[in-house]
């Protein structure tokens, strides 16, 4: 047998084997949806490996010393927004007694805090300079 006899035998496998196998590659047709994801936290990364946003629930810690002099703080499930640069631009909290909004501004400690705990509610705006005011019913 001749070198090209073989060659031509190896081109008519190698061709045949190729239509085979593409015509074996049909799309699968989706089985359906799960109707929930569950899971303790979700992170959604960007295409360098940085969490952009987040959802999670954090237990509570009886401990911490609030900003407003109060102490503990309940559980909570928590969404962030994450910019480019990696600060939390959006807030979104909601806890066993209330919630709050924070929206964060380009520089810190520019933001919108508003919150609705307990009986209360309060709106504080603070600018890049570190000027606050705090607005209560």
């Amino acid at each position: 047998m001749s070198i090209q006899r073989l060659l031509v035998v190896l081109t008519v496998v190698n061709v045949a084997l190729l239509a085979f196998s593409l015509a074996q590659s049909r799309t699968v047709p989706v089985q359906g949806v799960a109707p929930v994801l569950r899971g303790h936290a979700l992170e959604i990364v960007d295409d360098r490996g940085r969490v952009r946003a987040s959802i999670a629930v954090l237990p509570a810690n009886p401990g911490v010393r609030m900003p407003d002099g109060t102490t503990g703080y309940p559980e909570t499930v928590l969404l962030r927004l994450i910019s480019s640069d990696g600060g939390p631009h959006v807030k979104l909290a909601a806890t066993e007694d209330g919630s709050a909004l924070v929206l964060g501004g380009e520089s810190d400690p520019t933001y919108v805090q508003l919150l609705a705990r307990g009986v209360s509610t309060s709106l504080r705006l603070s600018d890049k300079n570190g000027h606050e005011q705090l607005i209560k019913p």
